[in-house]
């Protein structure tokens, strides 16, 4: 199975430097991490530096990768996509790129697989244009996971969803890395999600890695209040879960 590494990277635009010597020794089959810091950190560049969107200085090892340049997937945070394909149409043409044209009956399945899962296969014949935000979020993912990487990256993927589909998506993204061997890295604004749904945790903070490891170790008090200003404790809640508690502010 696949395995991750991340040596030294970094990118700049133009003579700005906006990421720099973010290293992670491993990241192992079947696990899930959570990318975390404020807005503008250098999250959504890492990932494009990661999928090989932008260029810069440092490495990606990827080690026993079989898919080549269909090893990882980047579904950004930006879910526009043409919208004179319906849903259905959309899976499939994700599911052909850097392939031939015709049409598997194990494709079919596949796509048909992924929109139950989802719980979105009402919407396979309706056009990208007549979706919601969350639906065009869902979509995306669908679309992500039916090129079956071996590396997902995932940028803010429920920032569109109420609470209850957040919570669906979320567990059934960590249940399948930890079933088929994927690595997912996912960029989250929620810590409680971090704490809940991922093993480890990387914090991005005004272009560098700040700390980076189990997730329980990495968010602290002592993190909160030095990336992200506020005072806080870390609570176990129900069934023994951490839970981050901000008093007297949500």
């Amino acid at each position: 199975m696949v395995s991750l590494k991340l040596r030294g990277l970094g990118a700049s635009y133009g003579r700005t430097t906006v990421l720099s010597k973010v290293a992670v020794e491993l990241l192992a089959p079947g696990t899930t991490t959570a990318i975390i810091g404020p807005n503008a950190a250098g999250k959504s560049t890492l990932f494009k530096r990661i999928a090989g969107l932008i260029s810069g200085p440092g490495t990606v090892v990827l080690s026993d990768a079989t898919r080549g340049e269909r090893s990882i997937c980047y579904m950004p945070q930006d879910t526009g996509a043409n919208a004179v394909l319906t849903v259905y149409e959309s899976l499939l043409l994700s599911a052909k790129q850097g392939g031939g044209w015709r049409v598997k009956d194990e494709e079919l399945f596949e796509i048909d697989s992924i929109l139950k899962a989802l719980r979105i296969e009402n919407l396979a014949f309706r056009g990208l244009d007549a979706l919601s935000g969350g639906q065009r979020q869902l979509v995306s993912l669908g679309q992500a996971l039916v090129r079956r990487p071996e590396v997902l990256l995932m940028d803010e993927p429920t920032s569109a969803l109420d609470l209850h589909r957040q919570i669906d998506v979320l567990e059934f993204v960590a249940d399948l890395a930890s079933r088929s061997g994927m690595i997912v890295l996912i960029a989250l604004h929620d810590l409680n999600h971090a704490l809940r749904y991922c093993a480890n945790t990387i914090v991005i903070a005004n272009g560098e890695m700040a700390s980076s490891g189990p997730t329980t170790e990495v968010i602290t008090p002592s993190m909160l209040r030095d990336i992200y200003h506020i005072d806080a404790r870390i609570e176990a809640c129900s069934r023994g879960r951490p839970m981050v508690i901000v008093d007297g502010a949500l």
